[in-house]
């Protein structure tokens, strides 16, 4: 089912509050939990350590009542940020918990560098949300996702 997200849940307006932190090496087993019930082909943990390791990347975690709600991983590419993985837990999505994470990674990157990412064409939601926080579409990359040929939307932040 692919709704589009109301303002109100991409502001997180919705009951809760959401607090962003950089993410740890300890939150990775809640992590790759989120990570395998959010992707058809999840991130192994090994990916995960590497962009952790990483001295110029952002990865940065959402806590809602104690409980790691989602997380982002940005990786900086000499002159451009790339967010690479931005994830939320099916009980707490539309809550405002992807909005939160991405207000404090523009936060930490803005300024510097443009963003770019790329989604799955079919991915409504996610789409609809980088586009209220100003990301355009900038062409499409064939065949990207492995596990199904679907292409992903190429979309810029400058």
């Amino acid at each position: 089912m692919s709704e589009i997200l109301s303002r109100d849940q991409i502001e997180g307006r919705a009951a809760g509050e959401t607090q962003v932190r950089r993410l740890a090496y300890s939150d990775l087993p809640n992590v790759i939990s989120i990570e395998r019930r959010s992707f058809p082909t999840p991130w192994s943990l090994a990916m995960f350590v590497l962009e952790l390791s990483k001295p110029s990347g952002i990865c940065l975690a959402a806590m809602r009542d104690d409980e790691l709600a989602g997380y982002v991983v940005c990786s900086r590419y000499d002159q451009v940020w790339h967010l690479m993985n931005v994830a939320v837990s099916p009980d707490h999505r539309a809550r405002g918990v992807a909005g939160a994470l991405l207000r404090r990674l523009f936060e930490e990157g803005r300024n510097q560098l443009p963003f770019t990412l790329e989604v799955r064409v079919s991915n409504h939601r996610a789409i609809g949300m980088y586009e209220y926080f100003g990301f355009r579409s900038a062409g499409v990359r064939p065949r990207y996702y492995h596990d199904n040929g679907e292409d992903a939307l190429i979309m810029w932040l400058d």
